[in-house]
């Protein structure tokens, strides 16, 4: 019996266009021999406007429920997430060629690594890319490194939360993502950070794309109030985590 690869989208209308792009992306993934993926889509939502949109095929399955937002609609999806491990891709994300095969090898080969990041390209409206600069050195990420790094860098983490590939069980014991607007993944992403070690991936593991709709590009996210309140209740549940002494792997 294969082993699985649950891939967890939230999607909303406004993003449902953009769900045959992620689908085609999924479909070029290659895996090693025993492994396949399954695509969990959850609408946030109860809308007519986003199933049109969720391809037909029998390794994807779509479900609704009340909005809450993407960490909500997440972890909706999570109740069906029967795989080893869990990877997001949002709606209007695309993955890059091998990159399931990538982290998945990273955290085969080693046990105490709980999660892999990747490097990331901005997809612009013409089609074109553009990098980041600054990406860490390929290989293990210790605990503490992404938290520090990102306390002495004005709230940006040097991997990118939207990349998370990470361990289901290890996903579940953190509560998951947490209930904060369009900040729900780097809270996961710290949370992980203090807990285990985690992994990064020079080579290209997403094209993230920016549109007008996206919710990290609305100027509520960037207003001063609001993101500072983010930022601290993300760094205090780190802290703690950290100052608990709990560590993946358990004993």
């Amino acid at each position: 019996m294969s082993r699985r690869i649950i891939i967890v989208t939230a999607v909303h209308a406004p993003s449902a266009p953009f769900l045959s792009d992620a689908y085609k992306s999924i479909c070029e993934q290659e895996l090693p021999e025993g492994w396949e993926w399954h695509w969990l889509v959850q609408e946030d939502g109860q809308t007519d406007r986003v199933a049109p949109y969720v391809p037909q095929d029998e390794r994807v399955t779509f479900r609704q429920g009340r909005p809450g937002g993407p960490g909500v609609a997440r972890m909706m999806a999570m109740a069906h997430a029967d795989g080893d491990y869990v990877k997001v891709l949002d709606a209007d994300d695309q993955l890059a060629p091998g990159v399931l095969a990538r982290d998945l090898a990273a955290l085969e080969a080693d046990a105490s690594i709980g999660w892999a990041t990747s490097r990331v390209l901005d997809l612009l409206p013409d089609g074109s890319t553009v990098g980041f600069p600054g990406d860490p050195e390929p290989g293990a990420i210790e605990r503490g490194e992404v938290l520090e790094h990102w306390k002495a860098n004005d709230f940006r983490a040097q991997v990118h939360p939207a990349t998370l590939f990470v361990r289901r069980d290890l996903l579940l014991a953190l509560g998951g993502w947490m209930a904060l607007p369009a900040s729900e993944d780097t809270g996961l992403l710290m949370a992980l950070d203090a807990t285990s070690r985690g992994w990064f991936s020079a080579e290209v593991g997403l094209l993230y794309r920016k549109w007008p709709g996206q919710a990290t590009s609305q100027p509520s996210h960037t207003e001063a109030a609001e993101r500072e309140a983010r930022m601290a209740v993300v760094q205090a549940r780190a802290e703690r985590l950290a100052e608990l002494g709990w560590r993946y792997p358990a004993g």
